[in-house]
């Protein structure tokens, strides 16, 4: 008699785990996406003409080349309408294909420098001078989560 309760019993389970288990292997609801980093930016007083000016001339150029390269899929520069305390005047989006490793990050770096005829030590004077325009707030990474 235990013999027959513990088969009926090893029966059920089985059922049920055949009727659970399509439920366990069914395919996420959402598929990884584009990287978006959004850089904030408080532009300091009397700065805001130049350090657009700088927007629109070398951060564009290199956007452009990301997206030549086919690592960046679009860029986007945002005003923050009447910022309160600690909120950026500015955010800088850009939206990248995918995540880069640091082999890739380093070559695209060399093609900005040659670009923009600069070396890693000039380009980071260049960024220092830019701290007399603005003050680096940091920066956040998304990423997209595209819904099936």
């Amino acid at each position: 008699m235990r013999t027959i309760k513990t088969l009926v019993a090893g029966a059920a389970i089985l059922i049920a785990a055949a009727q659970i288990a399509p439920a366990m292997a069914q395919e996420s609801s959402y598929r990884p996406g584009t990287v978006w980093n959004a850089g904030r930016i408080d532009v300091l007083p009397g700065q805001f003409e130049n350090y657009m000016d700088w927007l629109a001339t070398s951060w564009k150029k290199i956007q452009e080349l990301g997206k030549a390269e086919g690592i960046v899929v679009d860029y986007h520069v945002l005003a923050t309408n009447n910022p309160r305390a600690g909120e950026p005047d500015l955010i800088l989006i850009v939206e990248y294909k995918d995540y880069q490793t640091t082999a890739q990050q380093e070559a695209f770096n060399k093609k900005v420098n040659a670009m923009l005829s600069q070396t890693d030590r000039t380009a980071g004077t260049a960024s220092a001078e830019r701290g007399k325009m603005r003050e680096q707030l940091g920066s956040i990474e998304y990423q997209e989560l595209i819904l099936k």
